[in-house]
């Protein structure tokens, strides 16, 4: 009589594939889990703590007697905050604009099948290699009037000529986006390229045997296909320009005066160099603030957009 009680062995060989399965299920979570727990520690902590730090009235060191959103009443009666808060609107309005026309002009441009291409997109990505700081440092000397392109002009005799941008405390806010824009255009160009060759040939085709014009097409049929590239650059171009400390640290240090000064340079100055390190945390906050306008109505609409299918 045959009995339902397995063998040992066979009791054995399941166990064993029970653990092997339970060890490749838990095994990836044990590698990513302190990753993410550094992270966690180092990115949303220390956001905790800067909220924090901005309701008190911590100077040279943290304090912890809270003072509630007075930080955030001297931040906005600051005019050192306002005009740092109005350079953002100009500089990020201009950079996002600019590199988006540029870079959809450059794709379309490489997009024409031409010859050497390759090279030409090396070219034109070249600047994405290269660090804030070296850009800031490298147009720096550009446009020193003594030394880069007014002094060059002058050299070629015609001695009126002025270019004088970076010491001009109207017009140095500007250099600040002529730099940035020839730094991140290539990389937009990058994006609507990709964007440009996934679009089927066939609706290429389509339109030319329907008699429409090669501006026609672009303007009636890629465009309209590229929105979601257009969107994801937006994204990434105000997160740069929000963020952005480098360049102007090394193009203009915040100068002539305060003239160039963004967010991120009113913080680190209060913060670091000032000893007002509450005011300092309120400015960040208000920065994070900024680019959660932002992050979050791009993750709703690519939720969204899922979840619809």
């Amino acid at each position: 009589m045959p009995s339902n009680v397995p063998a040992p062995a066979t009791v054995e060989r399941r166990h064993r594939r029970s653990l092997a399965g339970h060890i490749e299920r838990v095994l990836p979570r044990l590698v990513v889990a302190p990753s993410l727990g550094v992270a966690l520690f180092f990115v949303y902590g220390y956001m905790l703590w800067t909220f924090l730090l901005s309701l008190t009235n911590s100077r040279m060191l943290p304090q912890y007697d809270f003072v509630g959103f007075a930080q955030y009443a001297r931040l906005f009666a600051n005019e050192r905050w306002h005009v740092a808060a109005t350079n953002l609107v100009v500089f990020g309005g201009l950079f996002i604009v600019s590199c988006l026309v540029i870079g959809l002009l450059l794709a379309i441009f490489l997009d024409q099948r031409i010859r050497q291409e390759g090279a030409l997109r090396t070219i034109y990505l070249y600047p994405m290699a290269l660090s804030l700081i070296v850009t800031g440092v490298v147009w720096r000397w550009l446009l020193n009037p003594g030394l880069g392109i007014q002094a060059m002009v002058r050299g070629w005799g015609f001695e009126d000529f002025t270019f004088n941008w970076l010491v001009d405390s109207d017009m140095a806010i500007y250099t600040l986006v002529i730099a940035a824009v020839w730094q991140a255009s290539g990389f937009v160009m990058a994006l609507f390229l990709a964007g440009l060759r996934s679009i089927d040939d066939s609706l290429f085709q389509a339109a030319a045997l329907d008699g429409a014009s090669l501006p026609r097409i672009y303007t009636r049929i890629v465009l309209p296909s590229l929105r979601p590239v257009v969107f994801s650059a937006v994204m990434i171009l105000a997160h740069i320009a929000i963020k952005s400390f480098d360049l102007v640290m090394a193009l203009t240090g915040g100068g002539p005066g305060y003239a160039t000064d963004l967010p991120a340079t009113f913080m680190y100055a209060h913060t670091f160099t000032r000893g007002q390190i509450g005011l300092g945390s309120a400015s960040a906050i208000m920065m994070l603030c900024g680019v959660l306008a932002i992050l979050v109505p791009y993750l709703y609409s690519e939720l969204r957009g899922q979840r619809h299918g």
